[in-house]
């Protein structure tokens, strides 16, 4: 069973940088599609950046492009997302999860269904 775990949030403000990352165990084992993913009080939930972990593709949403980054080190089993000049409209529960690619035909999105996801690590852009 994998378990997602998140960490690298907290309070920073506007034009700040974060970097949270999500560690499991087996994402070395495997091959996932893991995203990374927010949802701000009173907002639904949305996709930020996502990453294959066995071959690095990746893909921003819009509204952080140019500014979010995701990557990956597979030796630690941990995924990152760098976050810079961060805004307060960033503020959100950031959540990582994961789910697992059995078949080259299984794309990585964002609209699939993910199994396993992390208990979320809070991110405040504030001054």
């Amino acid at each position: 069973q994998l378990q997602p775990v998140e960490s690298g949030g907290g309070l920073v403000q506007p034009g700040g940088s974060l970097r949270l990352s999500c560690a499991a165990a087996g994402f070395r084992f495997n091959s996932y599609c893991i995203g990374w993913f927010r949802q701000a009080p009173g907002k639904e939930r949305e996709g930020v950046s996502l990453i294959v972990n066995s071959d690095g593709r990746t893909s921003t949403a819009d509204s952080v492009k140019g500014r979010f980054t995701i990557s990956r080190d597979n030796a630690k089993s941990t995924v990152y997302l760098q976050m810079n000049s961060l805004k307060p409209e960033d503020t959100a529960v950031y959540y990582c999860a994961a789910y697992r690619l059995t078949s080259v035909f299984i794309p990585c999105t964002f609209f699939r269904p993910y199994d396993y996801w992390g208990q979320g690590t809070q991110v405040t852009v504030s001054s």
